[in-house]
């Protein structure tokens, strides 16, 4: 590991999750509480709802992420990598199907003109796109927030995040061309099927990418393992990095501790498994089971994250505001809940890049797949016709402020985590509070509010 961690019997793993339990009792009785059979406390049950869906998006990822981590692990994944992919893609499924079911409710629940059906579908997919969106900012700033709070208090002997100047400079750049794109994009009045295939270039160009750094860590792990193999592990770390980069192999001080750490382990006999249903239930790993976790867990999420669309639209028909900013603020943080729990269990492991390149690469994964999918049901849907990003021949409420919050947001975000490459327990307040202004903004939009309109533009 690239730092090392403190251990104490809080961290034990084994046994059931008696604190997820005890939250996801207390909600079920909150929930029946407040239901119209009993109290009847309308937007109390609706939050609720959200509350329990996070539970169950969270307990179906959880599983997925361990089968996801054995998957990556026996491919020999580096942790920036499996956290960029693997990782991201489990964290993102609430986002893709969410994405997926807006768009699918909102045509199929109209039976109108052609024109109205293609102004349902341009709402449906503005909600998509302020689900992904409000995901990318929760993504961006309150992950890493909650991360170097836990591991400030978590772990003493390095009690901040240290983000690796590759995952910043190779992730970090991805992210800003896949977000300039988009932002492009939506300077247009209306959105096209071949966007959504742009997109998913841009995602395949990115995994080749990310296989070539794979394959270069390959390299320096048979070099490493091969090099110790002769010297013996005793040779100070320094002069085999110094001997093997001198060979041009890409070997760092962290990698050859890690790999003589793992050498000096001798209980790593024990297979390993996947936590189901709050760590109650453990199933044994391997390739069979793995991929039946896999297709499991994505069924239970899909079917959660139906549920998380319609609770979105009955709440902002309860309360009288566009879909665009619920979804903004309940939706998104719902569906970012896995990406929360994978990217604190990281930097608890000590794996600080994993934790940061899984932000990165979950909202690379939201803005080229969570985006282009829907967009491509959608100009389906309405017989290939572009998707309008206009509402009674003004922007979709809300979007354009969207615009210019996603990138003056992420700007700021990767310019706290460019500093010294480190997240400290006051750059994590400082991104907390940047997220409360986002979230005012969110609710003031609901109002009318615009950002750009006060600044008279």
């Amino acid at each position: 590991m690239s730092q090392d961690v403190d251990q104490s019997p809080a961290t034990d793993d084994n046994g059931p999750e008696w604190t997820a339990i005890g939250v996801t009792v207390a909600a079920l009785v909150a929930l029946i509480l407040c239901s119209p059979w009993v109290l009847n406390i309308p937007l109390a049950f609706l939050i609720l709802q959200v509350v329990l869906i996070s539970i169950v998006i969270w307990q179906a990822c959880d599983p997925f992420a361990d089968a996801a981590q054995w998957v990556g692990e026996t491919m020999r994944i580096p942790g920036s990598v499996r956290g960029a992919t693997l990782d991201a893609v489990a964290s993102s499924m609430p986002e893709l199907f969410s994405g997926i079911f807006f768009v699918i409710v909102a045509v199929m629940n109209t039976n109108g003109t052609a024109s109205e059906i293609a102004q349902t579908g341009a709402d449906g997919y503005g909600s998509t796109l302020a689900t992904c969106a409000g995901s990318a900012v929760y993504n961006m700033i309150l992950i890493p927030a909650f991360c170097g709070l836990v591991i400030s208090v978590y772990r003493k002997s390095q009690p901040s995040i240290n983000v690796e100047p590759e995952v910043i400079t190779r992730d970090g750049f991805w992210f800003l061309a896949c977000e300039a794109v988009l932002i492009l994009f939506l300077f247009n009045d209306r959105m096209y099927w071949w966007m959504g295939l742009v997109f998913l270039g841009m995602y395949a160009a990115y995994i080749v990418h990310l296989f070539i750094d794979a394959r270069r860590y390959q390299h320096a792990l048979d070099a490493i393992h091969a090099h110790l193999g002769e010297v013996g592990h005793q040779t100070p770390t320094e002069q085999i990095v110094a001997t093997l980069q001198a060979e041009k192999i890409r070997a760092t001080h962290a990698l050859v501790e890690k790999i003589k750490s793992a050498a000096d382990e001798e209980d790593d006999d024990e297979a390993e498994s996947a936590g189901a249903f709050y760590g109650m239930f453990e199933i044994p790993l391997n390739g069979l089971t793995a991929t039946l976790v896999l297709l499991g867990c994505t069924v239970i999420a899909a079917g959660s994250c139906y549920w998380l669309v319609e609770v979105t639209n009955e709440t902002a028909h309860y309360l009288n505001v566009p879909v665009f900013f619920v979804a903004v603020i309940l939706a998104a943080a719902a569906s970012s809940v896995p990406d929360t729990f994978l990217s604190i269990g990281a930097a608890m492991r000590g794996d600080d890049s994993g934790a940061v390149s899984n932000v990165f690469g979950s909202n690379i994964f939201d803005i080229c797949v969570c985006l282009s999918i829907p967009l491509l049901v959608n100009s389906y849907l309405l017989g290939w016709q572009p998707v309008l990003l206009m509402n009674d021949g003004k922007p979709i409420e809300g979007l354009v402020d969207l615009r210019v919050l996603l990138a003056t947001l992420s700007a700021i975000t990767l310019m706290i985590l460019w500093h010294r490459h480190q997240l400290t327990r006051t750059k994590s307040i400082v991104l907390c509070l940047l997220y409360g202004l986002f979230i005012a903004y969110a609710v003031a939009g609901s109002f009318g509010f615009s950002l750009l309109g006060l600044l008279g533009l």
